[in-house]
């Protein structure tokens, strides 16, 4: 039997910051409930039921004497895609998790939704683990979480920011990975059949090395966050250079096999904001989001300060013979 998720529904004002627009179709969205100012990460949007729900990493209480220290994922909804409402909490739970959770990704199959997420506060530890719901809030917990970590002497067995995608006779799970130093953030990827209950023993590593690590002077120390989409017969992997506020901005690489990527450029897709803007500080960890008519949307995290605060939004994205553009 599964193990069910502690849960805490929010759906008060008074504890989320609804987002606000800046025109007919700018979304900035924020949730409030933990610290009194705007702060959301790591977005993840899906389709279910007539609606888009929104699963994003939300920080520790600043109040220490709370019963729930660690981070945890929350859930808005939206009609719209540019109004949101929070409508529920995924908290921690269990010994694996009980210093907290977050970086969210989820992938529909059959009617339910499948959230993959790491653990958050292990350091070399931290590993992704995996969850189902019928209804996109209540979430039942894999009995064998953690799910996966990644081997061998190129890395240093963490596995955090999860991406899990369909393509052609297996499922993808991308992840992000230091190298035994602890200093260079890079991507790995790893296969389950499609007869896979996600379960640990399910998964296989693909390669002894990353499929992308920092290469130009934008990306810094870090290559993290990836987030895939197959347009045609290639699958196009939006992901985010730089730590946070270095800046972390987003680029974009393309593949034939999902396992060797090449760059389109070696200069951001969606850089961060000019001085005085609400994403100056960063434009990073992207969620390539395709509705159901077609358009795709790139989900984002900024903030103007540092990381005081940090709030998401989403550009369009169109495509052409060349590849995907930003809709400015």
């Amino acid at each position: 039997m599964l193990k069910k998720i502690s849960l805490l529904i929010v759906v008060s004002a008074l504890f989320c910051f609804q987002g606000f627009t800046q025109s007919s179709d700018m979304m900035l969205f924020g949730d409030t409930s933990r610290r009194g100012v705007p702060f959301s990460k790591d977005p993840h949007v899906v389709r279910f039921n007539g609606n888009y729900l929104m699963y994003f990493s939300i920080p520790p209480f600043e109040d220490n004497t709370d019963p729930i220290n660690g981070w945890a994922i929350g859930i808005a909804k939206s009609t719209n895609l540019i109004d949101w409402e929070k409508v529920g909490e995924i908290l921690p739970a269990g010994d694996y998790e009980k210093k907290g959770l977050c970086a969210p990704g989820a992938l529909v199959i059959d009617g339910r939704v499948h959230l993959f997420y790491q653990t958050y506060g292990n350091w070399r530890d931290d590993a992704i683990c995996h969850a189902v719901s019928n209804d996109g809030i209540n979430f039942e917990r894999n009995p064998t979480n953690p799910i996966f970590r990644p081997t061998g002497d190129w890395n240093c067995g963490r596995a955090i920011d999860a991406e899990v995608i369909r393509f052609k006779d297996r499922y993808l799970l991308y992840f992000a990975t230091r190298d035994s130093s602890m200093n260079i953030q890079m991507q790995g990827v790893a296969a389950a059949p499609l007869t896979t209950n996600f379960n640990r023993e399910d998964w296989t590593q693909l390669t002894d090395e990353p499929i992308l690590a920092p290469k130009y002077p934008w990306e810094g120390r870090c290559v993290e966050g990836a987030s895939i989409t197959q347009r045609g017969d290639s699958l196009f992997m939006f992901y985010a250079g730089a730590y946070n506020n270095a800046p972390q901005q987003v680029g974009v690489a393309k593949s034939a096999d999902g396992v060797r990527w090449e760059r389109l450029s070696n200069k951001p897709f969606l850089p961060n904001g000019d001085p005085g803007e609400w994403n100056s500080c960063e434009s990073g960890h992207p969620h390539i989001f395709e509705d159901e008519d077609g358009r795709t949307y790139l989900f984002f995290q900024g903030n103007d300060d540092f990381g005081k605060t940090w709030k998401i939004s989403k550009k369009e994205v169109i495509w052409t013979e060349k590849g995907p553009e930003l809709d400015d």
